[in-house]
């Protein structure tokens, strides 16, 4: 039942990535005309109210993770969405574990930069205080805490492990 509801919360996760990639974090790489006014506003929106100035302004490095999210990680989404949502699927392992320790992976170079970087106050203002840095991070922690979830549900659990509990399993299990 647990590992149900960690799949449903997977499915979930990315199901919604979807939607957040195309429309929301693709902006900052894509031209400007290809995005109605709306999704613009909601953008520069969400970029002063939380102060996040990556979104409209990314760094080379920030860019380099959104072009990776683009054409890694956005064709896998539907993917794990469908895998999650069906449940047991056994061949998510594997990329499942890719996905997972390369997005843990570039958050931590994300929140480092939240945390500690000596944000300017124009043209796009950052967090400037440690409640508005911290309040950023609660923004992008879930995009660590998931994949790592995900990692740990993948290595552990019976049912995406193929491995027996004593660690080794017969050519013949395997072949059932």
């Amino acid at each position: 039942m647990f590992l149900r509801v960690l799949e449903v919360i997977y499915f979930l996760y990315f199901a919604s990535h979807i939607p957040i990639t195309l429309c929301i974090d693709l902006q900052a790489l894509l031209p400007a005309q290809v995005y109605p006014q709306w999704l613009k506003y909601l953008v520069q929106w969400y970029a002063g109210a939380f102060r996040d100035p990556m979104v409209v302004a990314p760094p080379a490095w920030f860019g380099s993770f959104i072009v990776c999210e683009a054409l890694l990680q956005l064709p896998f989404f539907p993917v794990a969405a469908y895998a999650f949502w069906k449940g047991g699927c056994r061949w998510i392992r594997t990329p499942a574990i890719v996905y997972s320790t390369h997005v843990a992976t570039t958050l931590v170079p994300i929140l480092a930069h939240i945390l500690f970087y000596s944000f300017p106050s124009e043209p796009h203002l950052g967090p400037q205080t440690m409640q508005e840095r911290w309040f950023l991070v609660s923004i992008y922690a879930p995009y660590l805490i998931i994949p790592v979830m995900l990692l740990l549900t993948m290595l552990l659990s019976s049912t995406y492990n193929h491995t027996s509990t004593s660690g080794n399993t017969s050519v013949k299990a395997k072949k059932n």
